[in-house]
């Protein structure tokens, strides 16, 4: 059976709820506005237009798979580690609302989306583990923009730990090894600026 225009709208919908869910992680920690699910994903695509042709990776399936990997979120949610659900139990639950989402899309585009979102979660493909990295990388690119709105630097070291090695894409490495580097450098001037001031003060 062919979609219907209702369930074609319907998706729509449930779809952009993640134009409206925090993403939790930023929550926990009390980050305040902090970025939604779609953000994060649309950033990741972003990020796929760097691919090179010597990277040997079909960039129209990573953006694909990174416009797709949370696409589940909008029905159960940003489901963290703090969560106390185990990984099996989240799985379970998104690849249920992966197959509802599909439905909704039709026979054409539905069992397309359900078959990226299963290769991004199997991990086994190189475009999969590279939208991993990608995944991993704005994750920490966002930690360290929001370290600089409050003006603490290490506020959010947890996301930075939470990735440190896990990064096996030559290209993402160097980007987030470039971040880290960014981020002492902001750490050292603070640093600085601070031992500046209570010299002036001292003066006065």
């Amino acid at each position: 059976m062919a979609e219907s225009k209702h369930d074609l709208l319907q998706f729509m919908i449930v779809v952009g709820k993640l134009k409206s869910l925090r993403r939790t992680g930023w929550v926990r920690r009390g980050v305040p506005n902090p970025e939604h699910v779609a953000d994060h994903m649309y950033m990741m695509v972003v990020m796929t237009f760097f691919i090179q042709d010597d990277h040997n990776l079909n960039k129209e399936r990573c953006m694909k798979l990174a416009l797709v990997h949370d696409m589940a979120e909008c029905i159960v949610g940003d489901i963290t580690p703090y969560c106390g659900v185990s990984k099996n139990e989240k799985h379970a639950k998104e690849r249920e609302a992966m197959k509802q989402i599909s439905s909704l899309a039709g026979q054409k585009v539905g069992p397309e989306l359900l078959a990226l979102w299963e290769e991004y979660e199997a991990q086994e493909t190189p475009e999969s583990q590279f939208v991993k990295n990608l995944d991993r990388f704005d994750m920490i690119l966002q930690a360290h923009q929001y370290e600089k709105e409050i003006g603490q630097v290490g506020h959010l070291q947890e996301f930075f730990d939470s990735t440190e090695g896990k990064f096996d894409h030559a290209m993402v490495n160097n980007w987030a090894t470039q971040l880290t580097e960014h981020r002492k450098m902001s750490e050292t001037n603070k640093e600085s600026a601070s031992d500046s001031e209570n010299n002036r003060t001292e003066k006065v």
